[in-house]
């Protein structure tokens, strides 16, 4: 039978016992945690993406561009060097540049500041005018130029990673694709990442070099791609859209958001929605 002093004593080495195994969980606990810098990672892509320095407009594309399952599928992580190719205006800068600004490096291959046509001037003014607008962002952006005379869009074989989005057609029909493959695959690092965003044709029609209607065939993206060096790694379906039939008066640009054709059929396009894209994961051999 146990009295009152032998209840005592067992309460005392219980408490004892108790406050040993709290202490030294305490002290190996934030080394389990530490184990997993991964999910630290995707934590601060989230947070990124869901925050209010974003354009409305651009976050309201995130249902049809996905950007937390791309990025994460081309494998980015914070503490990278990443060279964007002809960002636009920004859409994928509003992510990439607050996500790499701490631990990372960010370079935006933009426009020529010397092209002539009025629509890239626009945009360029556009883009220029984002990053100045804040500076606790964007001051570590490096703008840098892409054109078929200006490929100094890094210092050669230091990115680990490069990412374009809805660019190659641009570069096939002003003849310089080949070209900007080869840029890219100069700036990786070997083992670095290439990652490919883009409208993507009927693989039963014929090809287009130049893509006129803004679809490339996966095939010639992948072509393109191996002849400048590159392996592919990985396919995934995160961007597509099986209600887009390819088959539009004004090609991709019939589709938002650009949306041509303004007041006709807008109902049937806003439908379809964004195009059916490839997203198509590149690397660059380590040896």
């Amino acid at each position: 039978m146990l009295t009152a002093a032998k209840i005592s004593k067992f309460s005392i080495k219980f408490a004892l016992i108790t406050t040993i195994c709290l202490t030294t969980f305490e002290l190996t606990a934030p080394a389990a945690r530490a184990e997993a810098p991964s999910d630290a990672g995707s934590a601060g892509l989230e947070a990124v993406i869901a925050g209010n320095h974003r354009d409305p407009k651009n976050a309201a594309r995130d249902t049809f561009r996905h950007p937390k399952e791309t990025l994460s599928f081309f494998g980015l992580k914070p503490d990278m060097s990443v060279v964007e190719i002809w960002p636009g205006t920004g859409w994928y800068t509003e992510i990439l540049a607050p996500y790499l600004k701490e631990s990372g490096t960010y370079y935006a291959a933009s426009w020529d500041k010397d092209e002539k046509r009025s629509f890239v001037q626009e945009n360029l003014k556009k883009y220029h005018d984002k990053l100045k607008s804040r500076p606790d962002i964007y001051d570590k952006v490096t703008v840098t130029e892409l054109s078929k005379s200006k490929t100094n869009i890094a210092p050669a074989g230091s990115a680990d990673m490069v990412l374009t989005f809805r660019n190659v057609h641009n570069w096939m029909l002003h003849g310089f694709d080949q070209a900007v493959f080869e840029t890219m695959f100069a700036v990786l690092k070997p083992g670095g990442v290439l990652g490919v965003v883009e409208h993507r044709a009927d693989p039963e029609a014929f090809p287009d070099p130049q893509a006129k209607s803004g679809y490339v065939q996966e095939d010639q993206v992948i072509q393109m791609a191996e002849a400048a060096g590159f392996k592919l790694v990985e396919k995934s379906e995160i961007n597509a859209n099986p209600r887009d039939t390819r088959k539009h008066p004004r090609g991709v640009w019939t589709l938002p958001p650009t949306l041509l054709l303004k007041d006709r059929n807008r109902e049937k396009y806003l439908a379809i929605g964004e195009s059916d894209r490839m997203t198509l994961k590149f690397v660059k051999p380590a040896s």
